[in-house]
Parts: C-alpha cells; sequence; structure tokens
C-alpha cells in the first residue's frame, strides 16, 4: 500500500489550497475525489450561480431600459446560451483547479470513493479508494454537503429538482414551483423569474430567509413580489402528483398549484454517510456533521474536518478559512481568528439576490436572545 504523509478526502474549497500548502511544506500528499474537483462551489455553486445571475441581470437591465431613457427591444433570453455560457465557465474552473494540482510536486490527485478503514500499525490510517487502499500519517475530510430531497407524500415517481440538476436543464422552465424560501431558493427563483420562467416560492415558515429579522425578510418578500414571484408563506405541502404540465402540488389548506418543474431548496445534509468513520472512531452530531475543536480536529488524533461538514459556517470563504487555520497550527503559529465553539464565529455572508443581502454576526434576535439568556 503506498503510504502519504497526509491524506485528504473530498476536493472541497478547502482541499485544493490545503494539499498545495502541505506539499510545499514537504509533505506527500493524497487527494481522494469522487467526482468533480471543486465540488459545490466549482460545479453547482459560487461559479455557476453567480455566472447564471449575471445573465439574468443583463436581461433585468435590458427590460427595464425604458425607465432609463434608453430606447431597447423586449430583451429575448437565449436560455440555452446562457446555460452554455454558465457551463463553459465552470468548464474554464474546473480545467485551472485540475491543472494547479497536476502541477505541483507532491500532490497526487486520487479518482475514486474515499473512506476510513481503520488504523495500520504504527499510528497512522487505512484509507480505502473503491477496492484498494492507502496509508496516511494525517486524514483531512472535506467532503461537503448535498441536497436532500424531504419526505414529502407522493413524491415518489414525480420528477424534482435540486440545486445541481436545476442547472443542468437544457430549456427553460414555464413555471418553476420552489419549495423553500430561504438562500438558495430565493437566489434560483429570482434567476430564473428574470430569465423568463414564472415562479411560485412556498415555504413553510411565516417569513423568508428565517435567519434574518423579520422586517429583513419583509423587504426580501416586496422584492420576490415585485418582479412578479408569487409567494406562499406557512404553507404545508400535502402532496405532490403528475400532471398535464409537469406536476401537480395540493398544500394543505387544499390550494393546489400547477407548474411544469419543481425545486427542493430546502436545506443540506453532510456527505458523512460513506466514510465509515465508525472503523476510527470518528463521532458524528445527530445530524451527521462532524464536531470539531478550535483548530479543526476532530475527536481522533490525526484527523481533522473541514468546511460544511464540520457546520462551522456552509461558506466558500470560510471552508478556505478552515485551511488556513490547520496550516498555521501545522506551522506553529497561533491562528487570532480561531473560535471556540461554531456560534462564536462572527461569519461574513451574502444572500446573492438582488439587489444582495450581506451581514456580519448576529442578527437583532440573535443579539437580544443571548442577551435575555445572559
Amino acid at each position: 500500500m503506498e503510504k502519504y504523509d497526509s491524506v485528504i478526502i473530498g476536493s472541497g474549497q478547502a482541499a485544493p489550497s490545503l494539499a498545495v500548502g502541505l506539499a510545499k511544506r514537504g509533505q506527500r500528499v493524497a487527494l481522494i475525489e469522487a467526482d468533480r474537483l471543486g465540488r459545490t462551489c466549482v460545479n453547482t455553486g459560487c461559479t455557476p450561480t453567480k455566472t447564471l445571475r449575471k445573465s439574468a441581470r443583463v436581461a433585468h437591465l435590458v427590460r427595464r431600459a425604458g425607465d432609463f431613457g434608453i430606447r431597447s427591444g423586449p430583451g429575448e433570453v437565449g436560455f440555452a446560451a446562457a446555460m452554455a455560457r454558465m457551463r463553459d465557465r465552470v468548464d474554464t474552473a474546473r480545467a485551472g483547479l485540475s491543472d494547479w494540482l497536476g502541477g505541483t510536486d507532491g500532490v497526487e490527485v486520487i479518482r475514486g470513493r474515499g473512506s476510513l478503514q481503520g488504523h495500520y500499525e504504527g499510528g497512522g490510517f487505512v484509507v480505502g479508494v473503491d477496492d484498494g487502499r492507502i496509508l496516511a500519517d494525517r486524514v483531512f475530510l472535506n467532503t461537503g454537503t448535498r441536497a436532500p430531497v424531504p419526505p414529502v407524500p407522493l413524491l415518489d415517481g414525480v420528477p424534482h429538482l435540486h440545486n445541481a440538476s436545476l442547472l443542468s436543464l437544457t430549456e427553460r422552465p414555464d413555471h418553476l414551483i420552489v419549495v423553500g424560501g430561504s438562500y438558495i431558493g430565493l437566489e434560483m427563483g429570482q434567476i430564473f423569474r428574470r430569465l423568463g420562467s414564472k415562479i411560485t416560492i412556498v415555504h413553510r415558515g411565516s417569513h423568508l430567509a428565517d435567519r434574518e429579522d423579520e422586517d429583513i425578510s419583509g423587504i426580501i418578500a416586496d422584492i420576490m413580489r415585485d418582479e412578479g414571484i408569487t409567494l406562499h408563506l406557512d404553507a404545508a405541502i400535502a402532496g405532490v402528483a403528475r400532471n398535464m404540465r409537469g406536476v401537480l402540488m395540493t398544500l394543505e389548506n387544499g390550494q393546489e398549484i400547477a407548474g411544469s418543474h419543481v425545486l427542493f431548496a430546502t436545506g443540506r445534509v453532510p456527505n458523512t454517510d460513506r466514510l465509515n468513520l465508525d472503523a476510527v472512531g470518528v463521532t458524528l452530531e445527530k445530524r451527521g456533521y462532524i464536531p470539531t475543536d478550535a483548530h479543526l480536529r476532530t475527536n481522533v488524533n490525526g484527523i481533522w474536518a473541514l468546511g460544511d461538514v464540520n457546520r462551522r459556517g456552509a461558506f466558500t470563504h470560510t471552508s478556505y478559512h478552515d485551511h488556513e487555520s490547520v496550516l498555521a497550527e501545522l506551522d506553529g503559529l497561533r491562528d487570532l481568528h480561531q473560535w471556540s465553539d461554531a456560534d462564536q464565529r462572527p461569519a461574513t455572508y451574502a444572500m446573492f439576490t438582488a439587489p444582495p443581502l450581506g451581514r456580519t454576526g448576529l442578527s437583532l434576535r440573535d443579539a437580544r436572545r443571548l442577551a435575555a439568556d445572559g
């Protein structure tokens, strides 16, 4: 079995930079990836959605040209061309990542599904890659999250979309029903509305973007309605079935919504279920995330968890910061931005609707709750 100083399972936003950083420190590094390099951010997250958002914004501005005294045509959207442009940007980004890793001495990219198989004599770890095995002194987990399909009545057999399959479409949805009124649902709902689809958002909560204060959520709702998006709040789904147009959604209040496509944007689940963590004793919390200390270390010495799987902020920049924290610790430096638990980490983030929402740290509601708790 080949032996490496460090093995990284998953190529999320932390992994490539960590692999290069470790190699530059003299380590022999294996980066294991079962799917596409760059995972969510490059392939189904930041890069494609922000590229498509730009096309949607241009279409929106063309339609509004008259408001600024500019004469223009109707601004017809070439949906297939916009999607092709998006995929071209993704391919370019992924190719650049592949070239960077492939051109770095000491880094080997191994294609396959990685998992923990146990310890080997001497204190390191046996890592499985499909049917093979390699050895590692250290293991870094950066496997990210995926979209779940919620247990909706009658969903079996009904075609439905998640964030990745939505971006694979080549024909524009006539009427996209979006289940979930949080960040992904709102971003994609507005983007596809501007690209010409009719949009209905069904949200079980009383206000959109539940993490925000109610006045902010109210402003977001007004923006959506102003663009012609239909909102159903406090809406529970009784069932989903096929119909002549595509799908028929029935709410518990008896209201029916007929659409061509349905997108489920109802959160994420961690990709830890296939890592076989029990083989080495790594503990999971009840939802499948991996608890870590301030240095991203798991309960097992020699194994770290970075990015979305440690539930310390499901954002590109927090995952990237995780790799910086690990390298700082390995260099014997003190990372001034480490925090003892996830709730104390002040994450800066944005929701890329138009206009975008940006926030750092606590909402007013969360601050008041913490103050009340003493």
